[in-house]
């Protein structure tokens, strides 16, 4: 029965108890996701048709019972051969091991027993329903104290077709109610004299009546009185000995009328004014089973007179006298008599050996069958005419081989009578289990799954691969394969993952276009997926600012999404602004080398090379910056090499025009010993910078017009965003004259200078 599933829902787990009639199992409901209890007919009454009618019958009105002191019947059904009713699964003891192990019990803990014991039997009898086999086996107490009574409509089925079949009674006969002994019909007062044997064995420890054969027993509750509780225990209250006293009278009138009035006595009788109450008295005139002393039976002396009177009326008689002898008239009837004794006895004796030869088996003492193989076993316990109850129970031992007996019910030595059965446990091949299939998991859930299953992280290994079928981090195959046997404990299991597939390099599109970054992305098997904008200092407006997820020269799968960001240019309140810086040789008239470095809100305000001027006289350079509300500039000029000076460039000064004017620096006049003076040099004309027009006249942000005259007439354009002097670039004469409007201020200056001949 181990591993078989009753019904397509009840999968049997394990064999928890049994008696003469049936096997209980425990069982996992897979509907209801439960444990449940399973009981089974043994195999000898599932041929017996009225058996099985009636079986079915009572467990169907015991399902009825709903109680909470009753165990509950979920369901009866057959498979097969095998009749079987499913019940609630308590999860404890019963009586029978609690009395085992500690009995006596406490007065107060086995009353409440009873109480419930007696609270479920009334509610039993209302429905009509007797139980019939009372005792300790079949009381059950769960781990939170609670009692279930169990085995409700069984024994009213087994017992009522024994007797037809057998002519015997089936039962418990240290339980039996003295109208049970004598067969005849039971009613709910039997269920309330076996209650009170419980309560007499939970108090004392022992039985009431104890024989060599279950026939000396049933006698003993037909004719013998049982020694008083209290005399075995003195700690028993009165009021409790009388209830005990009222339930196990003989005579079913003298015990309690129902279960309801016996649950009133247990209730009440542990109240402290009457536990010091009265014994129970009880008649004993009526009882028909008590054993009397019976007078001898006496011949009848007649007087002479009746012998004349007898004579005197045969003669009025039709019939003809008949002599008789006195011989004959002495001894006739006491011999009657004694032949009649006799033959009962003789009778009763035939029957006492006709009982014992049936009932009284001779014992054996059990074997030791374990290490055995279960041919072995069985032969073993057969030569001592002890059988082997099937079926065999068979769970797996990690400590014993295969089909080899570890365990026995009943330990060696034990005395049994022959023909007994005892139950061996035999253990299986070990069990293997079969490998689930962890394709598309992520490594986390398959090892997760082979954890559950028993296997060990230490004896779980992975491997990669590419994979154009399945996603990357997930399982592509496994070894062992789906489905295949394994033993958790020793097997080694790979995992292989996908890398998915074979990857590209990401390319660089900072600097492209949209178009320029699309083709270069559909070359190496990418995607432009989403195209966005923000404002850059740093990229021109309409090239690649960012590129996402993956930075160029990082290997990315093909068919991979990328997201790029374009410059939509500088910020709105960017300020392009132009830094007009006066210069000046060392000394006047001997080259010197100026260069400009500066730093705006370009390139993360890094430091950008201006440009580089000879100048032998002074001047002033235009510089363009790009300045921001928290990116201001600064201007580093060197002369010669080494750094003369550092002018910050405020973005809020810019804003304002209030930007400080460098002052002029003046040359050193005084002249160089070492060298002959010279003509002066023609002006330098600066090399061009990319972003720059150093070289064209003043640079700024406004427009303006400067007029060169002189010897060559030259003239020079530049831009101001500032009122005031703004130098031209052109040949100067001596009456040169420089004319700037500026559109800064909105209006016109004209302005003169007259170049001294120094310069």
């Amino acid at each position: 029965m181990i591993g078989h599933e009753l019904g397509g829902r009840y999968q049997v787990i394990e064999r928890i108890g049994g008696g003469g009639m049936a096997l209980v199992y425990r069982a996992h409901d897979i509907l209801l996701n439960r444990n449940v209890a399973i009981k089974v007919l043994r195999s000898q009454f599932v041929h017996d048709e009225e058996f099985i009618r009636r079986f079915r019958r009572e467990a169907q009105s015991a399902a009825s019972l709903s109680h909470p002191n009753v165990v509950s019947i979920y369901d009866v059904g057959q498979e097969d051969e095998i009749h079987y009713i499913v019940m609630e699964y308590v999860e404890g003891k019963n009586l029978n091991e609690i009395i085992k192990e500690r009995a006596p019990l406490q007065v107060d803990e086995a009353v409440r027993i009873a109480s419930q014991i007696c609270d479920a039997l009334d509610h039993a009898h209302q429905n009509q329903i007797i139980h019939r086999d009372i005792k300790p086996h079949n009381i059950l107490i769960g781990r939170n104290g609670r009692v279930k009574v169990t085995d409700f409509g069984i024994a009213r089925a087994v017992t009522s077709t024994t007797i037809t079949q057998t002519g015997s009674v089936v039962g418990s006969v240290h339980y039996f109610s003295p109208e049970h002994a004598k067969g005849v019909a039971t009613g709910e007062k039997s269920d309330l004299y076996s209650l009170g044997i419980v309560l007499y064995q939970m108090l004392t420890g022992s039985l009431p009546f104890l024989g060599e054969s279950p026939i000396s027993v049933a006698l003993k509750h037909l004719q013998e009185e049982f020694e008083e509780p209290k005399l075995l225990n003195p700690l028993i209250p009165q009021s409790v000995e009388n209830v005990i006293l009222r339930s196990m009278r003989k005579n079913p009138e003298e015990r309690y009328q129902s279960a309801k009035q016996m649950l009133q006595d247990l209730e009440s009788c542990l109240l402290p004014e009457r536990r010091s109450e009265p014994k129970a008295e009880f008649q004993d005139d009526d009882d028909e089973d008590k054993t009397r002393i019976i007078p001898a039976i006496k011949p009848i002396q007649r007087s002479q007179g009746n012998r004349g009177g007898n004579t005197e009326r045969m003669r009025h008689s039709d019939e003809p006298e008949v002599p008789v002898s006195s011989g004959k008239k002495k001894w006739g009837r006491p011999a009657l008599w004694i032949g009649l004794t006799l033959l009962i006895l003789l009778a009763m004796a035939s029957v006492v050996w006709y009982v014992n030869a049936k009932l009284v088996i001779p014992e054996v003492a059990v074997p030791n069958v374990i290490n055995l193989s279960l041919n072995d076993a069985k032969a073993k316990l057969s030569e001592l005419g002890i059988e082997v109850e099937e079926p065999v129970t068979e769970i797996y031992n990690p400590n014993y081989g295969e089909g080899i007996v570890y365990k026995q019910s009943k330990q060696e030595n034990t005395k049994v009578k022959k023909n007994t059965s005892i139950q061996l446990t035999v253990s299986t091949a070990k069990p293997l289990t079969k490998m689930p299939d962890l394709s598309n998991q992520t490594f986390d859930e398959a090892v997760k799954a082979l954890l559950d299953l028993g296997v060990a992280q230490n004896r779980i290994s992975q491997d990669t691969r590419t994979s154009s079928d399945v996603a990357a981090g997930k399982v592509i195959t496994q070894d062992p394969l789906p489905a295949s046997d394994f033993d958790p404990e020793a097997v080694q299991v790979t995992l292989i993952l996908s890398k998915g597939e074979e990857s590209v390099t990401m390319p660089d599109l900072i600097n492209l276009t949209e178009k320029e970054a699309r083709a270069k992305l559909e070359a190496v098997k990418l995607v432009l997926e989403e195209v966005k904008e923000e404002a850059s200092f740093s990229v021109d407006k309409g090239k690649v600012v960012k590129q996402w997820p993956y930075d160029k020269g990082v290997p990315t799968p093909p068919g991979t999404k990328i997201t790029i960001t374009l410059s939509s240019g500088y910020p709105p309140e960017a300020l392009n602004y132009t830094y007009n810086l006066p210069v000046a040789p060392t000394q006047e008239g001997k080259k010197t080398k100026i260069r400009i470095e500066y730093a705006d809100a370009r390139n993360n305000g890094e430091k950008q090379e201006w440009g580089t001027r000879t100048i032998t006289k002074n001047q002033v350079l235009s510089i363009n910056m790009l300045l921001a509300p928290n990116k201001d500039g600064v201007v580093l000029i060197y002369r010669d090499g080494e750094l003369y000076d550092t002018y910050p460039v405020s973005y809020v000064d810019a804003k304002n025009g209030t930007v400080p004017v460098p002052t002029l620096p003046e040359p050193s006049r005084t002249p160089d010993p070492t060298q002959a003076p010279t003509e002066p040099p023609p002006s330098e004309q600066p090399t061009s910078d990319p972003a720059m027009a150093p070289d064209q006249g003043g640079n700024s942000t406004g427009n303006g017009t400067g007029n060169n005259g002189g010897d060559n007439g030259a003239n020079g354009t530049g831009n101001a965003d500032q009122t005031g002097f703004v130098p031209g670039n052109g040949q100067q004469g001596d009456s040169a004259k420089h004319v700037a409007s500026s559109n800064g201020k909105n209006k016109d200056k004209s302005l003169k200078h007259k170049d001294n001949k120094d310069h």
